[in-house]
Order: structure tokens, then C-alpha cells, then sequence
């Protein structure tokens, strides 16, 4: 069985070379007899693996010195809970809608205080960004929230909003490591891996020191406290040892590839075939408005569900695995990340074109 392509949103495509470096690894690495899988995570081994992982990190993202790096467990939806639990000290927050995550995390921030919804894009099925250069920005709010990249219906911040002074907070679990970043306009910012850096099982948060402090909300769990994992370096207890250590290879992927200037233009180029080809074709269309467009996630439509559900299934036996789009949008989704091959997209888009002239 050859390799497909894989268009999943997530546990999404890894480069492969990373891959086969693993696989080599598997029953020794690097001359101590065990996998890292078997391996303690008080060795010296594991204690380089994931020093590394994280300087690298802090290389390729320009992280400065007063942010720590959290690598932890719990996916991004623990997050929706931690931020408020460490962050709430008003019991205020305000919280931007674009898509389905953005909206469980207000929910469940909701438990810990008042949640302001200050702008939201649910009125057009969050097909795009709203405005957020003067957004009604409480004053008591102890954080702004964003989800960066929305996975679902592929819109990505281009601008960050105004957050008049407030922490902001952002998810950026589907754009992690795609373009260069910024890391001091945020206070906290957090991604699940399995989309754009490794398997599932790690969420990595970067957060600013002054915010991890132990005045957390009464009941806060000590695993979901930010200070406890800061001040052992993520190893308070048993981390995702095996998830780190491929995360730390990803790393050392992008650096070769060439950094985060490299992905973005690597990324841009994919995205241009595909959208390119979306803006003229007489069966399919994008969904979202140009402006809003994310280079990570694609979703689009024929506008037939059969022809739709047809799509897919040919897709399918073409090697073009996972298209389909989220149950709660439909349609297709192709989500292109960091590992996934310009000639990936190129197929993509043929198949497309071929489709388009058999069913018009």
C-alpha cells in the first residue's frame, strides 16, 4: 500500500521524513537500547529530547525569555477550562465568536464568570472575520479570546483585534507554526499538535510569566494549575513522552525547511493552487470571503449533498483521503498544513477539474 494523501484536519498529515527518522528509532534510540516510548521520563535522554524540543521551538517562533513553554495533556479543550481557572481573577472575559471552538470555550468559561461575547461571525455560519478593530472591550475583562485559525470553516485572523490593552488569548491549534508569529502581542498562546506538529496527545501553551501565578480560582486542580507545570518544565508528572519527542523532530523539520518565513510561502503557494482553481470553477465553490481565507483549512461545496457524498467517495479511491467536510457544514474540507506536499495539492486540483467535466 503506497502512502495517500491526507487531507485530515486532524491527527493530520506528518512529513514523512519525520516519520521514517522514527521508525529507524523505534527499537533504539540513539544506542540506549529502548524506544522512547519504554523510556522514563527522568532519564537523561528524555531530559534532552524535550530541552531540545522546546529551544527549538523557541528558535523557530522567536519565543522571548519572559514566556514559558508548557508541554501538556488534556488537547486544547482542556485549555478552555485552565485559561479561566488561572487567568478569571475579575470573574470577567471577553470572548470573539468565529466558529465552533471559540464557542465551547465561552461555554465553559462561563462556569468560572461572565463571559462577553464582543463580536461574533454566527450570523453568516461564521464564513468570515469580523471586524475587530474597536470591539466593546469590558473593562473589567481579565482577558480578550480568539480562535486564530477556525479548522471547521476555514477563516484565520489576518489582523489581531484591538484588545485596548486587555491579555490576549488565542487558539491557534490549526495555524501552530504555519507563518511567523509575534509571540509578545499575546499573553497566552495555545494549540493542540495533531493538526501542524505531531501526533494527538500534546497541547503546547506559551505563556507570559506574569500570568502564571498561584492566585487561581478556589478549586482549581493542581494538574490544571499553569504554575505547577511551570515550575517543573512540563515534567510534574508523566508527560506525552512519546507525542513530545515527535514534536521536537517537526521542529527540527521547519528549521530545515527553512523556518517559519519558508512554511508561510510554502503555504501561501499550496493555498493559491487550490483557491485559484475554486474561484473559477463552474461546480465548486469556497465558502468563506477572500479576505478571511486560511491557508491551513479549505472548506468547499458543489451545492448537491449527493454530488457532494459522491465527491468524497471518488476522492477516496483516488488516494485523496479525508475530504469530507465537518458534520455541522458539510461539504468538503481539504485541509493543507505544513506536511502536506505541494504535489498533494497539484493532485488535488486535477482530480477536481476531472470530476468537474464528468458531472457538470
Amino acid at each position: 500500500m503506497s502512502r495517500v494523501y491526507n487531507f485530515s484536519a486532524g491527527p493530520a498529515v506528518l512529513p514523512e521524513e519525520v516519520l521514517k527518522e522514527a521508525a529507524d528509532e523505534m527499537l533504539d534510540y540513539r544506542g540506549t537500547g529502548m524506544s522512547v516510548m519504554e523510556m522514563s521520563h527522568r532519564s537523561k535522554a528524555f531530559e534532552e529530547i524535550i530541552t531540545t524540543a522546546e529551544q527549538d521551538l523557541r528558535d523557530l517562533m522567536g519565543i522571548p525569555d519572559n514566556y514559558k513553554v508548557l508541554f501538556l495533556q488534556g488537547g486544547a479543550s482542556q485549555q478552555f477550562a485552565m485559561i479561566p481557572m488561572n487567568l478569571m481573577k475579575n470573574r470577567a472575559a471577553d470572548y470573539i465568536i468565529t466558529g465552533q471552538w471559540a464557542k465551547k470555550a465561552a461555554k465553559e468559561a462561563e462556569k468560572y464568570g461572565k463571559v462577553n461575547r464582543v463580536a461574533s461571525s454566527e450570523d453568516k455560519t461564521f464564513s468570515y472575520i469580523p471586524d475587530c478593530s474597536d470591539l466593546p472591550i469590558s473593562e473589567d475583562a481579565d482577558y480578550v479570546y480568539i480562535c486564530e485559525n477556525n479548522t471547521i470553516y476555514g477563516t484565520k485572523f489576518k489582523e489581531l483585534p484591538n484588545t485596548k490593552g486587555k491579555t490576549l488569548v488565542a487558539d491557534v491549534s490549526s495555524c501552530f507554526l504555519s507563518e511567523p508569529v509575534d509571540v509578545t502581542k499575546y499573553g497566552v498562546i495555545y494549540g493542540g499538535v495533531q493538526k501542524n506538529i505531531g501526533p494527538a496527545g500534546v497541547v503546547i501553551v506559551i505563556i507570559r510569566e506574569d500570568l502564571i501565578t498561584e492566585d487561581v480560582l478556589p478549586g482549581t486542580p493542581t494538574m490544571l494549575t499553569y504554575k505547577t507545570h511551570a515550575d517543573a518544565n512540563s515534567l510534574y508528572n508523566t508527560p506525552p513522552a512519546y507525542g513530545i519527542y515527535i514534536c521536537g523532530k517537526v521542529f527540527k523539520w521547519i528549521k530545515a525547511m527553512g523556518g517559519l518565513e519558508a512554511m508561510k510561502e510554502r503555504n501561501e503557494k499550496k493555498a493559491k493552487v487550490l483557491y485559484d482553481f475554486l474561484d473559477q470553477s463552474k461546480l465548486f465553490k469556497g465558502t468563506v470571503v477572500k479576505e478571511d481565507r486560511s491557508l491551513m483549512n479549505v472548506p468547499f461545496v458543489t451545492g448537491d449533498a449527493d454530488l457532494d457524498a459522491k465527491f468524497v467517495k471518488e476522492a477516496k479511491e483516488a488516494g485523496l483521503e479525508n475530504l469530507k467536510g465537518h458534520r455541522t457544514v458539510g461539504g468538503m474540507r481539504a485541509s493543507i498544513y505544513n506536511a502536506m506536499p505541494y504535489e498533494g495539492v497539484v493532485a488535488l486540483v486535477d482530480f477536481m477539474k476531472k470530476f468537474e467535466e464528468e458531472n457538470l
